[in-house]
């Protein structure tokens, strides 16, 4: 099996050259299903059902973060689609699921979302550590699911390295998202896991961390506030692919780039 991740998507422009070049990025990668975190995808800010809609006829899986409820008509569509994957640390909103089984042919690929502790809703989000400890006691690699996947939404690269390597050997791979800016450091761990801090975006790069950096620059400046809103240059799509070995351990990982951006592929 071949997993691949798209960090954050930012706004329409960047979820319409990801959704028009699906085929060929599939084509091109050989991947055996899609998972896109989606938490930036309407207009810069979480999700609304129509978006979600339209992103799940070309996408296998969506994940969301921070911005699960900027929409409050989401929560009706959520808790109908399992493949639509919201935080599962995320203890005040009981609608949808944290944790979905999804079949990629005759295999079964669990997909965790967690949310990061440092710098978030800490009023509102249980710990990370705990609350996956708690999801694996029902899921075991090459027993009851062929692969697990962790889309980590956090700010910091100490609290993503820490819960990869908590889950070593436990499951397939944990991406980072959330900082949208690619990193690096993709590995397997000593005992398994493939592990990247990062995914990164797929957005304008021509800009701050997909906003207009205009007004970014302006809200810096102490300049009277104007809404942040997304880059309207052509978007880069960052993402990461994991090829699975049998026992569902990760036998390779490679960053992938598309788009006209940073000398893309």
């Amino acid at each position: 099996m071949k997993i691949l991740f798209f960090g954050d998507v930012m706004g329409r422009r960047s979820r319409t050259a990801l959704l028009e070049q699906m085929a060929h990025i599939k084509g091109q990668t050989a991947a055996d299903v899609v998972i896109v975190d989606a938490d930036n995808a309407a207009h810069g800010y979480g999700l609304t059902p129509k978006v979600a809609a339209d992103m799940l006829k070309k996408i296998d899986v969506l994940t969301i973060g921070d911005h699960t409820w900027d929409h409050e008509n989401l929560r009706e569509f959520i808790k109908a689609e399992p493949r639509l994957v919201r935080p599962a640390n995320w203890h005040k909103f009981p609608e949808g699921s944290g944790a979905s089984v999804i079949k990629v042919g005759k295999k079964k690929l669990l997909v965790i979302s967690l949310l990061g502790t440092l710098f978030m809703h800490r009023d509102k989000i249980d710990n990370p550590f705990e609350t996956v400890q708690e999801i694996l006691k029902d899921y075991k690699l090459g027993k009851n699911v062929d692969a697990i996947f962790v889309d980590f939404h956090a700010e910091t690269t100490s609290e993503k390295v820490s819960l990869a390597n908590f889950l070593d050997g436990k499951i397939t791979a944990l991406i980072g998202s959330h900082t949208h800016i690619p990193t690096c450091d993709e590995r397997i761990l000593p005992a398994g896991t493939a592990f990247q801090t990062d995914a990164g975006m797929c957005g304008d790069f021509d800009s701050s961390i997909g906003m207009d950096k205009g007004v970014s620059m302006r809200r810096f400046m102490n300049m009277p506030k104007e809404p942040l809103r997304p880059a309207e240059g052509d978007p880069t799509l960052n993402g990461t692919l994991v090829e699975v070995l049998p026992n569902g351990l990760a036998k390779s990982i490679k960053r992938v780039r598309f788009g006209k951006n940073l000398n893309a592929n």
